[in-house]
């Protein structure tokens, strides 16, 4: 059945076997169709104004959303269901060049409007924001606390009840401090001039802008997404270049320093996650035969998680692989003491199975070592 893509203008119809480009997303088919159009990440990044890592999370979800195998077949996609047109995109119709003034370097811009200053805001570690890659003062630490509330919240409107409740808990102010501090971040945020708020207000609450700033915490995602993909297709080479860089993201406690239990939730979540994230990886470079890479690195992960069994039990199994069972052991008695003198808890189930494992393993070299 036809399609209309936004990005385009014009009727598509989707390949036999894989749905229509509809199940995409505006900024999705934009990538497809500078892919379709020849360019690479670091070209689709430039034309469409955009960070690599996304790039690289846009064309994951698309392969995914469209079950398509690789790149390759996402590029026959384009031109099968009609987003790509012979000597058309970003190659066929180059723009005009423009003075990129901060830099004195001709670039090519992309057809439309020029782009204003772009915003980044990073939450995996201290809050920090950037305009026009110039830091940008977003005030005291609770109005802090209230633009982290809607950086982990991108997707949906948070209202006035959960912010109060979230940033300042039973010791609320009087007064309209929640609009007052949304107003000071919206001047702080302004794009350039433009008098579109970046933060949107509706009967529900507040929320960013959609597009509006490059968020670290979905670029983490959209590369953990391409990671899977990468994952699935057997490439399990690019599933670690692509979760190496997410992990690259985390540059410390995050939101760190941030008041209100809002933050504090965010902060166990994203923690978990960036554990999750190293254990995933670190089974890739296993099955890749990588085992020194992965113990250096389960290895520096267990010293700032001591107290984590599944870091341990994994650093444990990827020491038994590599033949090292005295030293998974002595990962298991360390872990061991560290539970009983902190917590007074005697090691849980990940660390008795790894354990199990190695010790199952030496009474098997052990016997046959006997009959030989």
């Amino acid at each position: 059945m036809p399609t209309t893509t936004a990005a385009q203008g014009q009727t598509t119809t989707a390949p036999q076997g894989h749905p229509g480009v509809t199940v995409l997303t505006a900024q999705e088919r934009e990538v497809l169709h500078a892919l379709g159009c020849g360019l690479g990440d670091a070209e689709i990044a430039d034309a469409l104004t955009l960070n690599e890592r996304v790039v690289a999370g846009r064309l994951g979800r698309v392969l995914v959303k469209l079950g398509l195998r690789d790149r390759a077949a996402a590029i026959v996609y384009a031109f099968d269901c009609g987003l790509v047109r012979p000597g058309q995109g970003p190659r066929g119709r180059p723009a005009a060049p423009r003075i990129c003034a901060r830099q004195g370097t001709t670039v090519r811009q992309r057809t439309g409007p020029a782009p204003g200053p772009r915003l980044r805001i990073s939450v995996l570690g201290p809050l920090r924001a950037w305009l026009a890659e110039q830091p940008v003062d977003i005030g005291p630490v609770r109005q802090q606390a209230v633009l982290a509330a809607l950086v982990l919240s991108p997707d949906r409107t948070v209202s006035r009840r959960q912010l109060l409740d979230g940033v300042w808990g039973t010791e609320q102010p009087d007064g309209n401090v929640v609009p007052v501090y949304v107003y000071r971040l919206r001047k702080s945020l302004r794009l350039g001039g433009c008098p579109d708020p970046v933060i949107r207000r509706d009967r529900y609450g507040y929320g960013l802008v959609r597009g509006v700033a490059e968020l670290d915490v979905l670029c983490m995602e959209d590369l953990v997404t391409a990671a899977g993909e990468a994952e699935r297709t057997g490439d399990l080479s690019e599933a670690v270049r692509l979760c190496a860089r997410a992990l690259e993201l985390f540059r410390g406690e995050p939101p760190a320093g941030l008041p209100g239990c809002l933050a504090e939730l965010e902060r166990l979540r994203l923690a978990e996650r960036r554990v999750a994230l190293a254990r995933r990886k670190a089974d890739w470079q296993l099955r890749l035969g990588r085992g020194i890479e992965a113990i250096t690195e389960l290895s520096a992960l267990a010293q700032e998680e001591p107290l984590n069994e599944p870091v341990a039990a994994t650093l444990m199994h990827a020491l038994r692989r590599g033949g090292r069972r005295a030293e998974a052991l002595a990962v298991f008695d360390r872990a061991g003491r560290r539970l009983a003198d902190e917590l007074g808890v005697a090691p849980g189930e990940p660390l008795l199975r790894a354990r199990w494992a190695v010790l199952r393993e030496e009474g098997a070299c052990a016997g046959r070592a006997g009959a030989a």
